[in-house]
């Protein structure tokens, strides 16, 4: 239902910007547990997507590295360029150049650049970009298929679009993330902070932290969920048993909630057993052997207070997931980095185990 909903929006989008000089959505990428098959049955499930954003046209985005931050919890700012369209065409009119046509010409002839309509300086507002795309959706959300027969409505958030839908005794929850792609690679800035941000791994977090709201608005996370999915697509093609690691997946972060260990690190842990243990060691009967492995994965990673990020400095990352180069040759992050800073944290997390 969600992915039809997004392909329907894309539609409306890209005639809804296309005589504009607002960013130009492109197709949304479903991401985290619930467009991986691993959502606990018990919890509320939130269907989250990511909607890249393309530069409109006379317009470049620049990703700008923060200095400040780990490397899990990298931020970026999204500088936007100007870029001559003297020889240039829109809907076959010719554009009026943002560099090389006077302030008097463009405002009599042409829609304000993007600098003026949702940048704080040179830079991409995220919560200015928030309020476009919600009224975005809300305008667009009439001309879908899905409103005769679903009714929206809309939750407050400064960093995303988030709406529930319902038709007769069924509900969904949908979180509409914004981003731009770091090049050709399945690496993102985003709007909304992650769980990478607080320590963890990389997912999206279910919602949305107090700490954001201290987050200047032209600040943007760095996320690696699109290239975890990209992982997990690649494994159920190889898999025999296609659910397997997916259902060991939802044992730790189901009946072992509670116990101190977040679904973040679950998920991290089962991606490295996945690039350990043969996938053709997958098999239904083989279950309660892989749950061993996985356990035995986290034990070492305790004894040796050590988990490595799965995305960065990870060799064993599949080819065919992109990311930018010097993203492979990083040294791998210590996601249990904490834990040899602090002894009783160390002897409280042994415990839990």
């Amino acid at each position: 239902v969600v992915a039809e909903l997004m392909k329907s929006f894309t539609r409306v989008f890209v005639d809804s910007v296309s005589n504009s000089f607002y960013p130009v959505p492109q197709e949304a990428i479903g991401v985290g547990s619930a467009f991986e098959g691993w959502s606990p049955r018990d919890q509320d499930v939130v269907y989250r997507v990511l909607v890249p954003l393309n530069p409109p046209p006379g317009h470049a985005f620049q990703l700008e590295l923060n200095s400040a931050g780990q490397m899990a919890a990298r931020t970026f700012c999204i500088r936007v360029e100007l870029v001559c369209t003297c020889k240039s065409e829109q809907l076959g009119e010719k554009l009026w150049c943002f560099l090389h046509h006077s302030q008097e010409e463009l405002q009599r002839k042409q829609k304000p650049s993007l600098l003026e309509t949702l940048c704080t300086g040179s830079y991409l507002d995220v919560e200015k970009t928030s309020q476009w795309f919600y009224q975005l959706v809300r305008c667009s959300w009439l001309h879908l298929p899905q409103s005769y027969s679903w009714h929206l409505v809309f939750q407050p958030c400064s960093r995303s679009c988030q709406f529930q839908l319902s038709k007769g005794k069924k509900s969904l929850m949908v979180e509409m993330l914004f981003g731009v792609r770091h090049g050709d690679s399945d690496i993102f800035v985003v709007s909304q902070p992650t769980e990478a941000q607080k320590g963890a791994s990389s997912i999206f977090v279910s919602s949305q932290p107090p700490e954001a709201n201290f987050i200047p608005s032209t600040v943007w996370p760095e996320t690696y969920a699109v290239a975890e999915a990209e992982f997990f697509r690649h494994v159920a093609r190889q898999v025999p048993c296609e659910s397997l690691h997916l259902k060991c997946l939802q044992v730790f972060t189901c009946i072992l909630r509670g116990t101190g260990f977040s679904s973040s690190t679950w998920k991290t842990v089962v991606m490295h057993v996945l690039t350990t243990v043969p996938l053709s060691r997958w098999r239904r009967r083989e279950f309660a052997r892989r749950l061993w492995d996985i356990m035995a994965y986290l034990r070492r990673c305790l004894q040796l207070k050590r988990l490595e990020h799965f995305v960065l400095g990870n060799e064993w990352l599949p080819a065919d997931i992109s990311l930018p180069p010097a993203m492979r040759t990083v040294e791998p992050l210590n996601l249990f980095e904490h834990l040899a800073r602090d002894p009783v944290a160390h002897r409280e997390v042994m415990r839990a185990y």
